[in-house]
């Protein structure tokens, strides 16, 4: 389902039981998955490639080149920029265009959840499982399971697939409350479950 209000460019592809609400865009050439919801709002730059199953809550702004694997969730607001140096405006005060600049994207791995508001620099990844805070801003790469929160965005403690926080069992091991799943602290990494 497309909104009639939505602005879908002819040339991006869109899966199976992929929903677009009011006033979203999804420019040039980006490649959407499957039962993908994209929220009112929402901005999907040219190029960007979503996988399946992914959230884009309202007004969320996905910046190309970006990257979304399968199962990803992206608060309301969130931001995924592309531009280290943003300037309007090169030296000699003409103004930028698209080419006058190299885009660098954000890759956002399985199953990891943005809060509202929160955003994350040109080039960084946020790993498998990880859980980015509501307004944290995100200046570093981003450990799978880990609950980063804060500006800069540190490590705060690991959630598990169901996005609760882990609980520390000793001796390297977290056990997810909801789940009971074990996961495995090993040299500043979760590997995990069991």
């Amino acid at each position: 389902m497309i909104s009639s209000s939505a602005d879908v460019d002819a040339s991006a592809v869109l899966g199976a039981g992929t929903t677009v609400w009011h006033l979203a865009q999804i420019r040039e050439h980006a490649r959407l998955g499957r039962d993908c919801i994209i929220g009112r709002g929402a901005y999907v730059g040219p190029g960007v490639v979503i996988g399946d199953n992914v959230k884009l809550q309202n007004y969320a702004l996905v910046y190309e080149p970006a990257r979304l694997e399968d199962n990803v969730f992206i608060g309301p607001a969130a931001v995924l920029t592309n531009d280290l140096y943003p300037r309007s405006v090169d030296p000699s005060g003409k103004l930028k265009r698209p080419s006058d600049w190299d885009a660098l994207g954000v890759l956002v791995r399985t199953g990891a959840s943005l809060g509202a508001r929160s955003v994350v620099v040109a080039g960084r990844s946020v790993g498998r499982w990880a859980l980015v805070a509501a307004g944290a801003v995100v200046t570093r790469d981003v450990p799978d399971f880990a609950l980063v929160a804060g500006t800069p965005a540190r490590r705060i403690g690991w959630v598990g697939r169901a996005g609760v926080r882990l609980v520390d069992e000793t001796n390297g091991t977290w056990r997810c409350p909801q789940t009971d799943e074990l996961y495995r602290e090993k040299e500043g990494t979760l590997l995990g479950p069991d």
